[in-house]
């Protein structure tokens, strides 16, 4: 890209990732229920599943899902269950077990809970569709290169803007730690969240075809 079309992607980007969404608020009840170890990990998972919407939308896989109602509806209704399902689990986990038997999430879980959330969110798909096809150059050739790099960009942002996150919600996390009830209530809290994000990625409509 030219130089000034290079830095109009880069400001449009920084400021979409900026912008509080679903996944920052994922990241951050992650942080807060289950600590900064647990946020970090959850920060990477949906990194890596961005990617896998990234290298799809490359591919061109991105726009068939899109373009088909039942592989659209297929795919967000798996992500919402997995959400609704994920949001009982650590509510129900949180609640079965007395306050100060309450560990942290593990590293490894949370990771892998990322990516399954972020993966199976037909709505990054639409995202990426929409917003990175504008900058790309015809001219330079080879287009679903030239989207996978400006994806690999813009997840490399939203991870960077996540890693904020999890600092400011892991620094308010470490003044509840002595309040074992406290925390408690903040995992099933979490739980509570997670389960909402399943029912609204349910309720989302297939964007129209780009």
């Amino acid at each position: 890209m030219s130089g000034a079309h290079s830095s109009l992607f880069l400001l449009a980007a920084l400021i979409i990732a900026a912008i509080p969404g679903p996944g920052i608020f994922y990241v951050a009840v992650r942080t807060l229920s289950g600590g900064r170890k647990a946020g970090i990990a959850s920060t990477f998972g949906t990194a890596a599943g961005g990617l896998v919407h990234v290298i799809a939308g490359g591919l061109g896989v991105s726009a068939i899902i899109l373009a088909s109602a039942q592989l659209f509806s297929v795919l967000k209704l798996a992500g919402a269950l997995y959400l609704v399902w994920l949001g009982i689990k650590s509510f129900r986990e949180a609640g079965d077990a007395p306050p100060e038997q309450i560990g942290p999430i593990g590293a490894k879980r949370a990771f892998r809970e990322g990516v399954v959330v972020e993966a199976l969110n037909p709505k990054t798909a639409a995202f990426f569709l929409a917003f990175i096809p504008q900058f790309l150059e015809p001219a330079a050739g080879y287009p679903a290169l030239q989207f996978m790099t400006l994806g690999v960009i813009s997840v490399a942002l939203n991870t960077f803007a996540d890693v904020i996150v999890v600092v400011v919600a892991a620094t308010a996390r470490a003044n509840l730690t002595r309040k074992p009830h406290l925390v408690q209530r903040l995992r099933q809290g979490s739980g509570l969240f997670i389960a909402g994000l399943g029912i609204s990625l349910a309720l989302a409509r297939r964007p129209a075809p780009v």
